[in-house]
């Protein structure tokens, strides 16, 4: 009977295993990430024996929302989004991207300006106001180094996506858009592409983090870091990176300079 009621045990513990949530910022569409993001999933499952549940949102203030909250166990966030989830709930980062971040502005004038009197009412589309790279990166730049205030001196719209800032200023629903590289280069829409380029970069900064929660059991921690820094070709390329390194949370303490100005 003893027996019995051991093996009941550990058939009710490994019913009950550990799952944890991966929250995903909403540069795509929720579709679009879901797609890209099922393979991951089910690679760090295997290489960690821990299910991972893929989670993302509609908006990216949305995410930040939940992300602030503590909703997600694991994140991918921007590096603004990781000072303030690691301020108000200790998320600690653990990998990057090898390649570093950079803005870039798009638009469809081939006589595109940086001179005030050019960019002066001009609409500029953004996908969310704390978007880093996308928003507050070009932003930052263009008052600091060109002497032009986006918020005071033109008329701005935040539109959701990167993906939308792309249509936007292909349809002409405004003159400037704001996004990274890696989402211009993996925009589909060939017919709105074609109208578009890219006229400013920025700076290069630190690149989205994975960071886990504080409540994620540290065993599971270095499993996770492990499992990224050993991802195949495959998916790596799925997520448009091509190396995974070590970080940790002192590598952000720059950017907390761009908001703050």
């Amino acid at each position: 009977m003893k027996r019995l009621l051991a093996l009941l045990l550990i058939l009710s513990i490994s019913a009950f295993a550990v799952e944890l949530t991966l929250g995903v910022v909403p540069q795509q569409s929720p579709l679009k990430l879901s797609k890209k993001w099922k393979k991951i999933t089910q690679y760090l499952h295997d290489e960690t024996g821990v299910k991972i549940i893929f989670k993302t949102e509609r908006s990216i203030p949305s995410f930040e929302k939940v992300l602030y909250s503590g909703g997600y166990d694991i994140a991918y966030m921007n590096p603004y989004h990781f000072i303030v989830a690691n301020k108000q709930q200790n998320y600690e980062a653990i990998t990057r991207a090898n390649k570093q971040i950079e803005g870039i502005l798009l638009s469809k004038d081939k006589n595109f300006s940086l001179k005030s009197n050019y960019l002066e009412n001009k609409t500029f589309l953004f996908p969310a106001p704390n978007a880093f790279a996308a928003t507050l990166l070009t932003k930052y730049e263009l008052r600091k180094l060109h002497n032009f205030d986006i918020d005071k001196q033109a008329k701005v719209l935040y539109v959701n996506s990167h993906d939308s800032v792309y249509k936007g200023v292909a349809r002409e629903v405004g003159e400037v858009g704001g996004g990274i590289v890696r989402t211009y280069n993996n925009f589909k829409d060939k017919n709105d592409k074609e109208k578009i380029s890219i006229v400013y970069k920025t700076n290069a900064y630190p690149s989205h983090p994975i960071a886990t929660h504080p409540r994620v059991d540290k065993d599971i921690v270095k499993k996770l870091q492990k499992a990224f820094l050993d991802m195949p070709e495959d998916l790596k390329k799925i997520l448009s990176i091509k190396k995974f390194i070590v970080t940790d949370s002192s590598e952000y303490e720059v950017i907390k300079e761009i908001k703050s100005n």
